[in-house]
């Protein structure tokens, strides 16, 4: 089967003009220490342009105001992006917003419900309105949703909700919250638990607080990026604030997560060409020790092993992308799978390269080195800890065996059954060697 991940003339001029649109007019804003309303005043004219090269919310049909981009396109678009935290606000597909879109379009497919688009979803694309999906919680382990004891019970024409959420990014300012629930106990984890969608200023709604992170370790409440933890106590939701049929949640959120980790990875080679691109800058300008970094074999190793890992993610990827578009999410679980946990460490291999390139400048807030390595520790824990990622891939793997009480490739037996099968001719060569 042929792998084709080319794109079209007219696209690879779109991709050409996102990398001098990045760099020129959205890097810059990285410095300036803007706050999120501010950002978002700055930001405008810039989405304006995004939207009139028809590259706004390119992960969403054209008939829910997307474009429509397959995977591939998709994946090249957010390997740009990922080059500033601020390229996927300024082309509408940030996340949480963009998954709970997605996530929101499927319960729409699913139910042929068009009012989910004019309640939540054309205000989540305009931007009148944010969201965040409320799953992980903190006394069940987020690497096995099938732990969830959030509980949605069905009372009348209402379901009411209880159940103890964190990691719930962008929940102190989201006007909507996705959470999940268990609403069916009795049956498979898999069947019995769906998706709702919770105004945040619902009654018995708590924000808790925001957490402190490695990323963010001096958090200010109420800030844009930062991770909630909620209460859910008693939270009653008409019956049409379900999203997609009872018990789809766990379809749901792979429809959520699958695309969305192709889309992390993908940002992911954006970050580590820039950390690269500073490396080598870095090793052509520092003299140290009678050379330059550039001429330092270990530097030279660092670079040459850098590009050999980016340049095997950027094809595994782009490969997981190209697959889905064939045969879909599902049929692409491995492949998503890898690249999760090979792109996750490439991300950290780099970056931790170019910071060591760099010495102390390198660990100083002079350069961006520091904050991306603490971003990047978290690429092995969200969407999935690397370790289930890697359960899944080998489980898959061995399906394609069996145990042998003698090794199949055991060269004894191997010759005793050659022997067998040729016994004419090696008869016939023993003679005539005699």
């Amino acid at each position: 089967m042929a792998w084709d991940f080319s794109t079209d003339d007219a696209y690879e001029e779109q991709l050409t003009w996102m990398r001098g649109f990045v760099r020129e007019e959205i890097m810059p804003i990285e410095t300036l220490g803007l706050e999120h309303g501010q950002m978002l005043t700055l930001i405008k004219p810039l989405q304006d342009q995004v939207k009139s090269r028809g590259l706004w919310a390119a992960h969403l049909p054209p008939e829910l105001g997307g474009m429509g981009f397959g995977q591939v396109k998709l994946g090249l678009m957010h390997e740009i992006l990922g080059q500033s935290e601020y390229g996927p606000i300024v082309f509408g597909n940030n996340a949480p917003d963009s998954g709970n879109a997605e996530l929101l379009a499927a319960g729409m497919e699913m139910t042929g419900r068009q009012d989910i688009r004019e309640r939540w979803l054309n205000p989540l694309l305009s931007g009148e309105i944010h969201s965040a999906f409320s799953m992980t919680e903190p006394d069940t382990a987020g690497s096995d949703p099938r732990l969830l004891k959030a509980r949605a019970v069905k009372d009348g024409e209402e379901w009411v909700i209880n159940g103890h959420k964190w990691y719930t990014t962008n929940g102190s300012v989201a006007q909507i919250l996705i959470v999940m629930a268990v609403t069916n106990p009795e049956v498979h984890p898999y069947q019995g638990s769906s998706m709702f969608v919770v105004p945040a200023d619902t009654p018995g709604v708590t924000i808790l607080r925001d957490l402190g992170s490695m990323d963010h370790a001096n958090v200010t409440y109420g800030q844009f990026n930062n991770h909630a933890e909620i209460l859910y106590e008693d939270v009653r939701v008409p019956s049409d604030h379900l999203v997609g049929p009872e018990g789809s949640g766990f379809l749901l959120a792979q429809t959520r997560l699958g695309p969305g980790r192709i889309h992390h990875c993908m940002r992911w080679l954006g970050q580590s060409q820039r950390a690269f691109d500073m490396m080598c800058e870095r090793a052509l300008s520092r003299y140290a020790h009678g050379s330059l970094l550039s001429e330092k074999q270990t530097v030279q190793n660092w670079i040459a092993d850098s590009k050999a890992e980016m340049h095997a993610a950027r094809l595994m990827t782009m490969h997981a992308a190209w697959k889905m578009d064939q045969v879909g999410a599902s049929a692409s679980r491995d492949e998503i799978a890898m690249i999760k946990y090979y792109g996750a460490s490439v991300l950290h291999n780099v970056i931790d390269r170019a910071l060591q390139t760099y010495g102390s400048l390198g660990y100083s807030t002079d350069m961006p080195l520091e904050s991306m390595y603490r971003a990047a520790r978290a690429a092995r824990i969200y969407d999935g800890p690397d370790e289930v990622h890697r359960q899944t891939v080998a489980r898959h793997a061995l399906k394609n065996y069996e145990a042998h009480e003698v090794p199949s490739d055991h060269i004894p037996t191997r010759t005793v059954a050659a022997r067998k099968k040729f016994a004419e001719v090696l008869e016939f060569l023993e003679a005539e060697a005699v």
